[in-house]
């Protein structure tokens, strides 16, 4: 394998805007392919806005939703790919044949669609199916899979992607800056954002604390420390409907150390030469090398009744508040 750059990004998006995001996706993946980067990678729903999906009905769903590989964001990204030589990662709501609608994130290059992923634990509208798959695709040499934001906290699919043969993760969220029951947790005041250019110290102190990157900081680098894998996080910046993002979209290495992080209050990318050498000099390599599924084989795949249950969703927490 050759070393492959890759950059990640992160944006404010707009709410069902399409045509403007994509606007957005093909001047941050010009930009990106002119410093060098071979792959850019954008947030989960990067293309339809996510959080105001929870307001919508089943039809309004399947009007923002796309077939694909056969809609136009995916012609749209093709163009992107093709126009400036780079491997674009992207999401939206997919509708499949049946209408049935799903959380999709995909990765394009000059000739098309490369894969597609399907989210497994979504949660954001009440109408989207979960996936039933892993899926990990050749790109350039590498061996990569995707898992969308809360299918990385269960950890047994980062591992499962992993064993699946996948060199780099791309880990594309919508994620922090919402209540939990983690000391700390809690909305961002959006009149921070507004006032971001006078005042950017208390936003920095509000992104960065527990609230945002600090939780981040607790489990991130442990995804690619425990498996030896690069990890491409993305994730928005600015108002995600009437949420408030932080952003920090990184790269991270097998060591769990971060390459390369997106610290501006705004649109912006970064971009990290991941080299094959640290695959397996990284102690997750001989982690995933030392174990004995004999011992837990039949505990991890014990029968099992999914519950998930995201507190932020309680309809009686106001952002606002």
């Amino acid at each position: 394998m050759e070393p492959l750059r890759i950059a990640t990004a992160q944006f404010e998006h707009h709410n069902g805007d399409k045509a403007r995001n994509l606007a957005i996706i093909r001047q941050l993946a010009a930009q990106a392919a002119q410093q060098g980067a071979e792959v850019i990678a954008f947030h989960e729903c990067s293309i339809t806005g996510y959080t105001h999906a929870r307001h919508l009905s089943r039809e309004q769903m399947l009007d923002l939703a796309e077939r694909i590989p056969d809609g136009d964001s995916i012609q749209f990204l093709t163009d992107i790919a093709r126009e400036n030589r780079i491997v674009v990662l992207a999401g939206l709501f997919e509708k499949d044949e049946q209408d049935r609608l799903f959380k999709a994130y995909v990765c394009v290059d000059e000739n098309g669609l490369v894969a597609k992923y399907r989210k497994l634990h979504p949660f954001i509208n009440p109408h989207l199916l979960p996936g039933d798959q892993y899926v990990v695709f050749d790109l350039k040499g590498w061996k990569c899979g995707i898992l969308i934001c809360y299918d990385n906290n269960i950890i047994e699919n980062v591992r499962a992607t992993t064993l699946l043969g996948a060199d780099i993760i791309f880990m594309p969220h919508v994620t922090m800056c919402t209540p939990s029951t983690r000391p700390g947790a809690g909305f961002v005041d959006p009149a921070l954002w507004e006032n971001r250019e006078h005042d950017p110290t208390s936003l920095r102190l509000e992104f960065d604390g527990m609230k945002g990157r600090a939780w981040l900081m607790k489990w991130l680098p442990a995804r690619a420390y425990d498996n030896g894998i690069y990890v491409v996080f993305s994730n928005p910046i600015g108002m995600d409907d009437d949420q408030l993002k932080n952003g920090c979209s990184m790269i991270l290495d097998p060591f769990g150390d971060v390459l390369a992080e997106c610290r501006t209050l705004g649109n912006d990318f970064v971009i990290a030469t991941c080299t094959p050498e640290k695959l397996t000099m990284a102690g997750g390599y001989r982690y995933k090398k030392a174990r004995r599924p004999d011992l837990y084989r039949d505990i991890i795949g014990q029968e099992h009744q999914p519950e998930q249950k995201v507190v932020w969703l309680n309809s009686e927490i106001d952002p606002s508040a």
